[in-house]
């Protein structure tokens, strides 16, 4: 609507493109490619960057906002925790491929870069060491296992918030105008918890009530994207449309700098 040349990386392609079909009926004119992209796949982002490049599109904005939660600790194709896999070195390694896009876009249009990473307010659950290294690519040793798959996401939604902090750091000291920004969307009734039935169940059932519908849940993420008042602020922690309060882990600026090298150390091997 707001005349943005939207990329959809999407996982299922036929079902990007029954939304891109969607979104053109109601809005004529509008410009959208869907590229397909597995975020828990170091593979497919690498393909995905690739094929990006090849449409030679400027990059102003970048949504990270993939995100998974599962009912038992799986590995994914790259051997990583699943939740890890997907909501963090997915979303780390396509910015990394692609900023050098975002960073030459701003440079020529003198636009404000920006970088929004969706997290979630389970953030706060998560091991009492925030990120628990060693059990990234080892999830199967862990006890009371169905508790520890929602601390598994929780440590993937904290990651979300580091990786925006010392993203934001790194770009101020670069003397870069982009933002990296983390926002929280509120619970939101999609298929998040597709493979939790009495969860899933609760939602469908009362959802209507007590959740965010998709567009509510977007309107956070849209204002950190594209209002004017963002402009400038990096490294900040969004709720309902306001700067919130984080965690004191995800404030924590050593242990974004340790995710950052685990992280680099992790897509380079």
């Amino acid at each position: 609507m707001r005349g943005v040349h939207v990329v959809m990386a999407v996982r299922n392609v036929s079902a990007g493109l029954a939304a891109q079909e969607a979104i053109a009926a109601k809005i004529p004119g509008a410009r959208m490619d869907v590229l397909e992209l597995d975020l828990s796949s170091m593979a497919s982002v690498r393909r995905f960057a690739s094929e990006f490049e090849s449409l030679n599109l400027p990059l102003n904005i970048l949504i990270n906002n993939a995100g998974v939660m599962t009912r038992y600790c799986k590995l994914s194709c790259d051997g990583l925790e699943l939740h890890f896999a997907t909501n963090h070195i997915g979303h780390f390694l396509l910015t990394n491929l692609l900023l050098e896009n975002m960073k030459n876009s701003c440079r020529d249009s003198g636009v404000e870069g920006r970088i929004v990473n969706l997290t979630s307010s389970g953030h706060f659950m998560t091991y009492p060491e925030g990120i628990c290294f060693d059990k990234i690519h080892d999830p199967s040793g862990q006890s009371m296992q169905s508790l520890n798959d929602f601390i598994a996401y929780g440590q993937s939604k904290l990651a979300n918030i580091l990786h925006c902090n010392e993203l934001s750091r790194i770009l101020k000291e670069e003397g870069m105008n982009t933002s990296a920004n983390a926002v929280h969307p509120g619970v939101i009734t999609t298929n998040l918890f597709r493979d939790r039935t009495i969860v899933s169940v609760l939602l469908n059932s009362i959802g209507k009530i007590i959740c965010r519908s998709v567009e509510q849940g977007a309107a956070t993420t849209c204002y950190v994207a594209m209002h004017p008042q963002i402009k400038g602020l990096s490294g900040k922690y969004f709720a309902n449309c306001n700067i919130g309060s984080p965690s004191s882990q995800a404030s924590d600026p050593e242990l974004a700098k340790k995710l950052w090298q685990f992280s680099l150390q992790t897509v380079s091997s």
